[in-house]
């Protein structure tokens, strides 16, 4: 095996990794995301209410930002290095360990991802992310008020398999700003064996489609492997209808940032009983209450 896979990298060297590469990735983003209002400008699509949602994407970014900041950020750290504490493993951190780390985080932002989509508390927070009817680079930075959260359930194995919690933590960006980049129209279909093997512009489309063949489909990061190995695959064939199943009608961010949740209270707070208050907040987005059989009526009230 070639020595250069197995040179360790420092601590210190993950850490200028992660901030250089998620601050020049935004600023891409931003100078993609100019090229392609420029181009829906240019085709006639660019309207008020793209302009305004944008704008929307943005300020919500802004929201999870403080929100993550004030209530997770130590959380989350800490969690990591204490757990790194009882790893079953030491694993060395080199550039082997980072790619198999990186699959791994991968696959574990698969399933943080699809429990996300069935669960109606979790949806709550991630519907915002798939609550803009339109779709480009901004969507991607468009999040909920716990997105910050979750994550850390799935990737906490990652620390206590003995992988070191700042290269978890750089696997988990660049799973993110790999996810990033797809958020477009520009770009169509790929060359397929691309298409077969990696996450595209054209898998994500599908996934954030209000269509009913492409609800909860294609849930992948990097790789689209696991969508097809889990059952969860679907080809981008009919032209896609951005956004929700019911949709927000607003550019407002606070709608969009905590229309989630002011959804699932109200459903919650109308529900009769334990079972159904409990089935909306961990069943699956659309749960309804079984309805009761209509009881037998007597002769006299036929």
């Amino acid at each position: 095996m070639p020595d250069f896979l197995l040179k360790p990298i420092p601590g210190f060297q993950l850490e200028i990794w992660e901030k250089f590469i998620g601050d020049w990735f935004f600023v891409f983003a931003i100078a993609f995301l100019v090229f392609e209002l420029a181009l829906y400008a240019l085709r006639g699509k660019l309207s008020k209410h793209m302009a305004g949602d944008t704008v929307t994407n943005y300020i919500t970014l802004a929201f999870f930002l403080i929100t993550t900041t004030l209530l997770f950020a130590t959380l989350y750290a800490a969690a990591y290095f204490f757990a790194a504490e009882f790893a079953v493993f030491g694993i060395q951190t080199n550039l082997l360990t980072l790619v198999i780390c990186l699959i791994l985080a991968d696959l574990a932002y698969y399933w943080e991802h699809r429990i996300l989509h069935r669960i109606n508390f979790l949806w709550a927070t991630h519907s915002v992310h798939h609550s803009s009817p339109f779709f480009n680079i901004s969507v991607a930075y468009r999040h909920g008020p716990l997105d910050g959260f979750w994550p850390l359930f799935f990737h906490l194995p990652l620390v206590l398999l003995g992988f070191d919690p700042l290269l978890v933590l750089v696997c988990e960006l660049l799973v993110q700003l790999f996810q990033t980049a797809l958020h477009t129209e520009v770009i169509g279909k790929l060359w397929k064996p691309i298409e077969l093997l990696f996450n595209t512009p054209s898998h994500h489309r599908v996934h954030h489609g209000s269509n009913r063949k492409y609800l909860d489909k294609n849930y992948a990061g990097i790789f689209i492997i696991w969508d097809r190995m889990f059952g969860t695959f679907e080809e981008e064939i009919e032209d896609v209808k951005y956004g929700l199943t019911r949709p927000i009608n607003s550019i407002n961010p606070f709608v969009a940032f905590f229309h989630g949740f002011t959804r699932l209270g109200a459903e919650v707070a109308k529900a009769d009983g334990l079972y159904n208050k409990l089935g909306h907040l961990f069943g699956p987005p659309g749960w309804k209450p079984k309805k009761k059989p209509a009881q037998p009526t007597s002769e006299g009230e036929k």
